[in-house]
């Protein structure tokens, strides 16, 4: 790292949670910076057309700098917003949405939404963690990888993760590095229902007698359930009895069964409070009929098949459809119907978009719903609600509904599913 250089101002903040400035006519993302603070840099990379650096004296703080509650912020990547005050982070995320869709969509919302927030620490209840066997230190570590190093974090607990994960990181540690497939056990993916909790263990080994012994042994004693998982997601399978994890929507007398593997909302609460603005913005009348594309499990789904005369989901993946069958009769929905069909290709849909829709709901992985907004257009809604993880896809979207597709952007907002995260979940609202 080269030497520290004279102080500079922050002027804003980069999509992935750094400070940005300007040195020598050229942008610098400081990690560690906050927009409003005057700082001294550590140069760690120097490009032609940016540079990289680490705020190593903060001269003049900004107003909205908090102590991180984590020790391990700033080694830890799994979060980077942890110096900034959370009502903060969502004004900038707020900023961020609303520059992204004027700049790539050439579009701007009529209203801004407010944004939907909730308790900021343990919230997180589906994850994805790092094993590593560390001969130097002579012990596996569990965790997050570090944010400026391909390695995994040596963590003692994670404030983000819900409980009981949050505290079991280094018992995970002591039990895989025990084991005798400790350097052949890359990660666990981990899945916290309402009313249990799973980890699924990756092994490209098998494990001995022993091993599982070990594995039922921490599964009782921390009451969590054991999966093995050897090949892709589809081989994972329980080690021992387990009950079908649940995650619950009181609102409306719903609950869905889901797999530890499946893909489900990070943050339960703010699931709930996003199902709950879908409805109010779509507003769903009885007799209307509505198509929710990408719909996964149903999520969206059985909330809006309680308001409205008919729903049709689509996803493009089976398993995810069976489940969403599945979970309409565990919650005895009649009026929704579910098919398979690979949303992210052009070409015919199928006759399930047949018949005419008054309102449709989008909620597509990071790449966006690009293909599937012809169908939009001509499915005759007058409304369309689109839940968005990636602000980059939703505007170019939002763009092509509005210049191409003569939809207007009424509404738009974020919703503050990561915590501390970078990562910014919004929502949208088009009309005819």
């Amino acid at each position: 790292m080269a030497g520290l250089s004279e102080a500079f101002d922050v002027t804003s903040l980069s999509h992935d949670g750094r400070g940005v400035a300007h040195a020598d006519g050229k942008a610098v993302f400081v990690t560690g910076a906050l927009p409003g603070e005057r700082v001294s840099l550590a140069h760690r990379k120097r490009r032609r057309s940016f540079d990289e650096a680490e705020a190593a004296t903060i001269e003049q703080p900004s107003p909205h700098r908090v102590q991180p509650r984590c020790r391990h912020f700033g080694v830890c990547g799994g979060c980077v917003l942890q110096h900034l005050d959370p009502g903060q982070q969502v004004v900038m995320k707020q900023g961020h949405l609303l520059e992204e869709l004027r700049r790539v969509g050439k579009v701007e919302p009529r209203r801004v939404l407010e944004p939907l927030t909730g308790e900021p620490w343990g919230y997180r209840r589906r994850a994805r963690l790092g094993v590593r066997w560390v001969h130097r230190k002579g012990r596996v570590l569990v965790g997050f990888r570090e944010r400026l190093a391909p390695y995994i974090a040596d963590l003692e607990r994670c404030e983000i993760l819900a409980a009981p994960l949050d505290g079991l990181l280094v018992a995970l540690g002591a039990l895989i590095g025990g084991l005798s497939i400790r350097e052949r056990l890359p990660q666990i993916e981990v899945a916290v229902a309402d009313n249990a909790v799973a980890l699924v263990f990756r092994v490209l080994d098998p494990p001995s007698a022993g091993d599982r012994e070990q594995l039922e042994a921490f599964g009782r004693e921390h009451g969590v359930q054991i999966f093995l998982q050897p090949g892709g997601t589809e081989t994972a399978a329980p080690l021992g009895s387990v009950e079908p994890l649940l995650y619950r929507v009181p609102e409306l007398a719903l609950e869905f069964e889901f797999l530890p593997t499946d893909f489900i909302q990070v943050n339960g609460p703010l699931n709930r409070a996003m199902i709950a603005r879908a409805l109010a913005l779509l507003a769903p009348q009885a007799g209307e009929r509505l198509l929710d594309l990408f719909c996964g499990l149903g999520n969206f789904s059985l909330p809006l098949a309680r308001r409205c005369g008919q729903v049709v989901a689509v996803d493009g993946e089976p398993s995810l459809i069976e489940r969403a069958r599945r979970n309409a009769d565990r919650n005895e929905v009649r009026n929704a119907e579910f098919h398979v069909t690979d949303l992210t290709l052009s070409g015919p849909p199928g006759p399930w978009a047949t018949g005419g829709f008054d309102a449709v709901l989008l909620d597509p992985p990071r790449a966006g719903a690009r293909e599937a907004l012809p169908l939009v257009n001509e499915s005759g809604a007058r409304r369309v609600v689109y839940i968005s993880c990636h602000t980059g896809s939703l505007s170019r979207d939002a763009g092509i509904l509005v210049q191409d597709h003569g939809f207007e952007l009424t509404a738009a907002g974020v919703m503050d599913m990561f915590p501390h995260t970078a990562h910014v979940e919004s929502l949208a609202v088009f009309e005819r």
